[in-house]
């Protein structure tokens, strides 16, 4: 007698990414409200933040944060927009959180932290579109009649700065690229530099970091070629112009007028050989671009542990670059 089996296969996991997101066979996506960073949330009440909406069409929003104490004078405008491969991530992570409230206080700045749309969902382009409207918010409150005060009445709208981490490193990047120097479509917004922590970039042909990184790395090749696998667009690698800057189909950056760069890598970092090369090309083309680089430090460490003593070193480095680049 022969068994018979009635009713479709039930579907299967066939990807994933640090337990809250999950892929399967059926093309169905499932995400988890907990972040995978369970760390507390330090709100000590030296900063207050507020979140505002700017792409209602995609129900995104941006999370505002600024110093508690007033202000003698209007204050920088910093961007951080989170990691995580372009899958998962969010500004109401604990650990972007945390790290946003450091920002805003010890570089006496309004912080500006948004969300964009996450692979697979969502694959590239779609995150870098987010950021770039994320930008064009700030535009639109500089030009409003009606603005929020909250946010207009301490900002220096000349004084902005655009950073990410990891995957927000690579969207600062490709603003950068699409911007330009000075930033003229934004006016009256003035963009002064870029910060890119970490950048998240790729190509069809491993690194020296890469291909001889440990696998217990916090960000080890498994998942770097995972997060690619997920949000880079069907069909294509990743020498996508979007993933690899200087890729067979990648525009040119020696031509290019950029506002200046500051490239941070941690030196235990699978990404850091990408992110060193490409700050050497970029000065080699003589554009302002400075390269730090922390020993032994892995993905994510400013984050991971934002009292340690690389991590208050990096805040040192960032806060000198935005005072000599807003002058």
């Amino acid at each position: 007698m022969s068994n018979i089996t009635t009713g479709a296969e039930q579907p299967y996991e066939v990807d994933g990414c640090r337990g809250v997101l999950r892929v399967y066979s059926d093309g169905s996506i499932w995400r988890s409200s907990d972040p995978s960073f369970k760390v507390p949330v330090h709100d000590d009440g030296s900063v207050v933040w507020k979140d505002a909406f700017f792409d209602t069409t995609h129900h995104l929003h941006l999370r505002l944060y600024k110093p508690a104490s007033p202000s003698t004078t209007k204050l920088p405008i910093f961007y951080y927009i989170h990691g995580g491969g372009f899958c998962i991530g969010s500004r109401t992570w604990p650990n972007c959180q945390n790290y946003c409230f450091k920002l805003a206080l010890d570089l006496q700045a309004v912080i500006i932290s948004p969300d964009y749309r996450l692979a697979p969902e969502n694959r590239l382009p779609a995150a870098i579109e987010d950021g770039y409207m994320a930008v064009k918010w700030l535009q639109a409150q500089a030009m409003s009649e009606e603005p929020d005060t909250w946010l207009t009445d301490v900002a220096d709208f000349s004084k902005v700065f655009i950073s990410g981490d990891s995957a927000g490193g690579n969207i600062a990047h490709n603003l950068a690229v699409r911007l330009g120097a000075g930033s003229p479509e934004l006016a009256p917004v003035l963009v002064r530099g870029y910060v890119l922590l970490a950048p998240y970039f790729g190509g069809t042909v491993k690194s020296k970091s890469e291909a001889e990184g440990p696998k217990e790395a916090f960000l080890n090749w498994e998942l770097i070629d995972r997060f690619w696998r997920l949000s880079i667009p069907i069909g294509e690698t990743t020498d996508h112009p979007l993933v690899n800057p200087f890729g067979p189909q990648s525009r040119s950056l020696e031509p290019l007028d950029l506002d200046p760069i500051l490239v941070v890598m941690g030196g235990s970092d699978l990404l850091k050989d990408r992110a060193k090369d490409y700050a050497e090309r970029l000065q080699k083309w003589g554009k302002d671009i400075q390269y730090v680089e922390f020993e032994g430090q892995q993905h994510g460490f400013f984050t991971i542990n934002p009292n340690s003593e690389p991590a208050t070193q990096l805040m040192q480095i960032i806060k000198t670059f935005v005072v000599e680049k807003s002058t």
